[in-house]
């Protein structure tokens, strides 16, 4: 017996629904952190290994490339356009979904701090390891890292060269 798949309509819905709520969390974590932090002494989770520091960011990690707010604005919009672009393109089959959920978290980051940097011309950042001094981030940054974390291991260990020939325009089957 054949299982049901959803539609490509429906997965995408859901994805695009999924990717709006993800950048809600992300501004509302942020506007929190401005309303509880801006201005104030940090405030210490874990003494010595994590705080909640208010910092505007107008770089990247480290501040690097501080004021290119351009560049970091045209690579978040060519990213969500070619994760937009894949997103159709990926089988409907229960095998890609991590595929899937990756890019869709990948996307959430970059609009995320991509709306901080349009309307801010900077990203609001508040989360930092103090046991490692890394650099403070945010939900979004969070979204970024992770997925594309899994999603190396998922190329790595989970997915073959034949799972992407749908990026050469040859469709697989959308069963499940």
């Amino acid at each position: 017996m054949k299982k049901k798949t959803a539609s490509r309509g429906t997965v995408l819905l859901l994805e695009a629904a999924l990717f709006v709520v993800l950048i809600v969390i992300d501004q509302l974590t942020k506007q929190a952190a401005v309303t509880a932090l801006k201005g104030k002494d940090p405030a210490v989770l874990i003494p010595g290994v994590l705080e909640l520091y208010y910092l505007e960011n107008t770089g990247a990690a480290f501040s690097m490339l501080e004021n290119a707010q351009w560049l970091f604005a045209l690579i978040a919009i060519a990213a969500a356009v070619l994760i937009a672009v894949l997103l159709t393109r990926i089988p409907q089959k229960r095998h890609f979904v991590p595929l899937h959920l990756c890019l869709v978290f990948i996307a959430a980051g970059a609009v995320g701090n991509l709306i901080d940097r349009l309307m801010l011309h900077y990203v609001r950042d508040f989360i930092y390891f103090v046991i490692i001094n890394f650099p403070v981030f945010n939900v979004a940054d969070i979204y970024v890292t992770v997925a594309t974390f899994f999603l190396i291991l998922s190329v790595l260990f989970l997915y073959r060269d034949e799972d992407f020939a749908f990026l050469k325009g040859h469709r697989t089957g959308e069963g499940s």
